[in-house]
């Protein structure tokens, strides 16, 4: 059943797509960003998924994670065990603080394997010679579902491409979706030999969605 406890406002901040809010309800926090319900700390399974899924088949053990969100996927890859370094790049500094505070992931973002960057994925990449084994994004809703124009970018042609130059040899590209998407699954095999679609179930709505590439 849908909890309809009241939620209670824990802190407001103006980010990059609008007011952010972080709320609790019940036992459990849960992000909006401008207006809209970005997630919360009631599940994560998919989102341990996509990064459990991508350092089982990663060639090394650099992993980069593109959203920290409320830290499923920076927990799921500090806990496996071919993962020796993580790279997290997230552009709300207001996420990181509300991470490090309320929901109460001081701890993995403390880790000597981990490395937190305060900034917009698309223009880092552009910046950095650095290659990963994985990159692992859950940015947005996912390529059908964006907050704003600068994050659809990063599903487009030129972004899979800037994704595909900052993997090593064999590195695999692993990405979050709320909905499947056959238009973003015909991108990706434009740019990647190798496509795989993990659909997992969710309570209610259309599964969540995990797109393995190498």
């Amino acid at each position: 059943m849908p909890d309809t406890t009241a939620p209670e406002v824990i802190a407001r901040s103006t980010g990059h797509c609008g007011e952010l809010v972080l709320r609790r309800r019940g036992p459990h926090h849960e992000i909006i960003a401008n207006g809209m319900f970005l997630m919360d700390t009631s599940a994560g399974e998919s989102e341990r998924l996509l990064v459990r899924a991508a350092a089982d088949r990663m060639p090394g053990g650099s992993l980069l994670i593109g959203g920290l969100g409320v830290a499923f996927s920076l927990r799921e890859a500090l806990a496996h065990p071919r993962v020796t370094a993580v790279t997290v790049v997230e552009r709300e500094p207001d996420v990181i603080t509300w991470n490090q505070g309320p929901l109460g992931n001081a701890a993995p973002l403390q880790d000597p394997r981990t490395h937190c960057i305060c900034a917009d994925l698309i223009p880092w990449l552009t910046t950095t010679p650095t290659r990963f084994d994985a990159l692992c994004l859950d940015i947005d809703n996912g390529p059908d579902w964006t907050l704003d124009d600068g994050n659809a970018t990063l599903y487009s042609p030129e972004g899979l491409a800037l994704l595909r130059d900052h993997l090593t040899p064999g590195g695999v590209l692993a990405i979050w979706s709320a909905s499947t998407s056959p238009t973003f699954t015909t991108r990706l095999t434009t740019t990647f030999t190798d496509v795989e679609t993990h659909p997992i179930p969710v309570p209610r709505g259309e599964p969540d969605v995990v797109y393995l590439a190498r």
